[in-house]
């Protein structure tokens, strides 16, 4: 079932994320792409450009994430986030977590899931990935940069990525990569509106009740070391509350890895 077409979003601000939305036959990344267009000062918040064709991807941590072209979903949207303080940069992350979640479980179903800090699962395995990257101005937010990369058409993926999973594979389609990414552009406005101060605790509550692996014992790796662990909390400001032998672990984005069996 399509979730998001024909449905109307109340709408609380001018610049609405997706307007304008820019296609890109081809680019090394749509991140980078956006990232110029913002040093240029030509942009206003909410402008999205697309691709499905991505030569060098980005990923978390300086990962290359990349696909045969129309394989993909490569979309990036600059926002300006007045609506948060830059402590508050996390419930940022949590909500466009939660905007990916909306769009995949509107097609996976229940399966969808969140995998710390934001990469979106479909049972044990990858779907998307988000990397936001921040623009500042001494100790001001002036943007972030928010990418995300959807796996849509591939019908297999190569032997090192053992781990992934695309649409097509969970509803046995092939989809429009343009119609989807307008999709997500929707499903990120709706979450961006509920970025009130009322709504903080609420957003991070849902963003935890929808993670990989919540409450569940499972086997992670820090420091080169494997270990039994169980995620108890996520912080305001993101850190991961892991449970390893009675003690807690608070860790930060690539303190430790998800040892997930092929």
């Amino acid at each position: 079932m399509n979730y998001f077409s024909g449905r109307k979003f109340r709408l609380k601000k001018i610049h609405v994320i997706g307007h304008p939305f820019y296609i890109l036959d081809e680019i090394d990344s749509t991140n980078n792409y956006a990232m110029e267009q913002v040093n240029s000062g030509q942009v206003t918040s909410g402008t999205a450009w697309f691709t499905s064709n991505q030569t060098a991807g980005k990923g978390t941590r300086g990962k290359q994430w990349t696909a045969q072209p129309g394989d993909i979903i490569a979309l990036t949207v600059a926002l300006q986030p007045a609506m948060l303080p830059l402590s508050r940069q996390f419930l940022l992350s949590a909500s466009i977590a939660l905007g990916a979640w909306d769009f995949l479980h509107a097609y996976a179903g229940d399966e969808a899931i969140i995998k710390w800090p934001n990469d979106i699962y479909w049972r044990d395995r990858k779907a998307a990935g988000i990397l936001i990257e921040n623009v500042l101005r001494g100790n001001s937010w002036q943007y972030a940069i928010i990418g995300i990369g959807v796996n849509t058409n591939q019908a297999r993926f190569p032997d090192h990525l053992p781990n992934a999973v695309s649409l097509r594979q969970i509803t046995g389609k092939s989809w429009d990569p343009v119609t989807l990414a307008k999709e997500l552009c929707a499903a990120f406005e709706k979450r961006i509106q509920q970025l009130q101060p009322a709504h903080y605790e609420s957003i991070l509550e849902e963003y935890k009740s929808k993670l990989f692996r919540w409450q569940q014992p499972a086997l992670y790796r820090k420091d080169g070391e494997i270990f039994h662990g169980t995620i108890r909390d996520v912080l305001p400001d993101g850190h991961l509350c892991l449970e390893r032998d009675g003690s807690i672990l608070q860790l930060g984005f690539g303190e430790v890895e998800f040892i997930i069996p092929r």
